[in-house]
């Protein structure tokens, strides 16, 4: 118990701390702080990334997962940013003494930076008076720079090398705190803005650039060491899109969707994932067409390549959902060094930064569904068998046109075991699946009706966990197409053909059910307008009964009623509908418990042997063996029979032949008949 309460009060000492900090960087830093405290003072534990040099100040959600873009890390642990070891103690108990930028630069790991400075005669302001932050590319960072470009530079040392390095400077003190999300700052070389992100993961971003040490005091300003060197950004994202051939395709969609102007705005930021010609060229020609040729569809294949935020690459360490400008999510991940959309590693180029935002290049469409016709969303979705048997029926064109209709789709699993031929009946009951009007499952509610297209109407049942059109229930979230929808279901539904009479009269395994309610008096219950849920007895179940027991049985109508009542419940419920408990109350008064188990409804224990016969006045569920009442007490103390056929025996009418109803007599026979056979 002790133990108990030490680790409560660690994770609440633990969230404290970490939530005092301001902004998510002091934050990482700070749970980074707490998870190296045990190695001394000022210690922070750092996730590194297997076979690189990369490493990272993470939350608590990475520190457990152990991964950053997937791969595996190990935690290091070394001193935290401003302090240093001492020989002989434990930690990082000492800071680091304070020297001018030029000094410190030497110490932070940006030795290159430091030598370069010096070279360019930039050396003589960083080491002189005055408040600078220079944004310090690390020495990995200029080795990763082209040979071409990098010669370029040195060779020209007094303009092209100073101009470079005055731009990762600011002419005041920046600490990470001054950094917040999408704000600019003018830059030493030609008041050029800085542009600086900061994520709620922790990360702090300088032109997609990552501060890989940040906040190091030096006695004329701060050092924050990034892991790029850096460029000036002139052209907004629109421009961008103007001068890459690679987007000529992109660039006439824009044109002629008016979205020039949202991506030449300063006013907010943004991510644009540009399709190349070539992800163009991969989208059938009719779809692409259809698509260009209609300014609603168009625009929101646009807007759904835009992200409401400037996301760098550098600060994607996860999986993670970013909302579009279309109001719908992509999901945006990386696996290693390649970044993801949607799970998919179809980013070609990145990090082309704009005055108002990002471009991160695509070699492959995003369609998103508000562009698709409801066949296309079929055909990419768990409908995909179901959207097939439309088209062979002859049903398809209700699907790619500009029809507004909801489509009813059953999926992929209703057809694991067989899909059906196409013939005539097959595609009259598609023909019912295919609602008049274009639906949102979130506006349905219990009792409304539905018509479809092929003249039936289909009612709502809404139920604690389930929302089912007939004996079909939604399995999954809408799917909006640019003219309609989608309901996934969990299999093909089965229209009312006729009230509960019928469809039992119609069944000959109801032969002997049909007679018994004939027999009871409840044909004009049964016929008239209702909500009923009636699990019907077999011929099989009558048969199984002994003679005597069922001559007792048909020999007082009031207990047959009674027990036939049993067997109907005052309200429609379909098997989707049982995920777990659920009671119904019976017309005899008493309740029925329904349940499922291994896919398969069951009613007081007993399986159903065939479920969801659906009338306009109820549903139908097929039992092989009456089901049994709860005992009760009479007034006397004495216990009634759990089965209403033993309630029947301890009825004194059933032994007397003249007593019986004389109307009972015909049906009667007629129920010995079938029995002898």
């Amino acid at each position: 118990m002790n133990s108990l309460v030490f680790f409560s009060f660690m994770v609440t000492l633990l969230v404290s701390l970490v939530l005092s900090a301001r902004y998510p960087y002091q934050q990482v830093l700070q749970h980074s702080r707490i998870r190296g405290r045990q190695h001394g003072p000022n210690v922070c534990a750092v996730q590194k990334l297997i076979g690189t040099n990369k490493q990272y100040y993470t939350n608590c959600k990475q520190w457990y997962q152990r991964k950053i873009c997937g791969k595996s890390t190990i935690i290091s642990y070394e001193c935290c940013p401003g302090y240093e070891r001492v020989p002989g103690e434990k930690g990082c108990p000492a800071a680091l003494p304070l020297s001018n930028i030029y000094e410190t630069l030497g110490v932070v790991g940006a030795a290159t930076t430091q030598l370069y400075s010096d070279r360019a005669n930039l050396r003589p302001e960083i080491e002189g008076p005055g408040s600078f932050t220079i944004f310090a590319p690390s020495n990995e960072a200029w080795a990763a720079l082209p040979a071409e470009i990098l010669d370029a530079l040195v060779s020209n040392v007094n303009i092209e090398l100073l101009n470079a390095l005055r731009y990762h400077m600011v002419n005041r003190r920046l600490l990470t705190d001054e950094l917040k999300h999408g704000v600019t700052f003018p830059s030493m070389y030609q008041n050029l803005d800085i542009h600086v992100h900061h994520y709620p993961n922790g990360i702090v971003t300088v032109n997609c650039a990552r501060l890989i040490k940040a906040d190091h005091h030096a006695t004329n300003g701060v050092v924050h060491v990034i892991d790029k060197v850096i460029t000036a950004v002139t052209n907004d994202i629109n421009q961008v899109v103007e001068t890459e051939e690679s987007l000529e395709t992109l660039r006439t969609a824009v044109a002629a969707s008016g979205l020039n102007t949202l991506l030449e705005s300063l006013n907010k930021q943004y991510t644009l994932l540009a399709p190349t010609n070539e992800a163009f060229e991969k989208i059938p020609p009719e779809t692409l067409n259809r698509i260009l040729g209609d300014p609603e569809a168009l625009k929101d294949l646009l807007h759904h390549h835009i992200l409401n935020n400037a996301q760098c690459s550098e600060a994607i360490i996860a999986g993670s959902s970013m909302e579009t400008l279309e109001g719908t999510s992509i999901e945006v991940g990386c696996t290693g060094e390649d970044l993801t959309l949607n799970g998919k590693p179809i980013i070609s180029r990145k990090d082309i930064l704009a005055t108002n935002g990002v471009v991160h290049f695509i070699d492959e469409l995003l369609i998103p569904d508000a562009a698709k016709t409801l066949s296309e969303l079929g055909k990419d979705s768990d409908a995909s068998k179901v959207i097939e048997l439309f088209q062979q029926a002859g049903l398809g064109s209700h699907l790619a046109v500009n029809e507004r209709v909801t489509v009813i789709a059953a999926h992929n699993n209703a057809f694991k075991d067989r899909t059906p031929s196409v013939n005539r009946d097959l595609t009259n009951l598609l023909q019912n699946h295919i609602i008049k009007e274009t639906l949102s499952s979130k506006y349905l509610y219990h009792g409304q009706v539905l018509e479809t297209v092929g003249g039936k109407k289909l009612r709502v049942f809404v139920y604690r966990n389930a929302l089912c059109i007939e004996n079909s229930c939604i399995d999954a979230h809408d799917k909006k197409g640019r003219y309609g929808t989608l309901f996934i279901v969990d299999k093909l539904l089965t229209p009312p053909t006729g009230n509960v009479m019928d469809v039992l009269k119609a069944d000959n395994r109801f032969s002997m059910l049909v007679a018994a309610i004939q027999s009871a008096g409840l044909t004009e219950t049964l016929n008239r307008e209702g909500t009923f849920t009636v699990f019907a007895p077999t011929d099989e179940a009558f048969r199984a009964l002994p003679r005597g027991e069922l001559n007792k049985l048909l020999g007082n109508a009031k207990d047959l009623s009674n027990l036939l009542k049993y067997h109907i419940g005052d309200e429609i419920l379909v098997s989707g509908a049982v995920s777990q408990l659920v009671r119904l109350k019976s017309l005899q008064g008493e309740k029925l418990e329904a349940t499922s188990k291994n896919a398969t409804m069951h009613i007081n224990k007993v399986p159903i042997s065939e479920a969801d016969m659906m009338a306009t006045n109820g549903v139908i569920h097929a039992v092989r063996t009456f089901l049994h009442p709860p005992a009760k007490t009479q007034e006397r103390g004495d216990l009634m029979s759990d089965s209403g056929l033993e309630i029947i025996k301890q009825a004194p009418a059933y032994s007397k032949i003249s007593q019986r109803s004389a109307r009972l007599v015909p049906t009667y026979s007629k129920l010995m008949s079938r029995m002898k056979q």
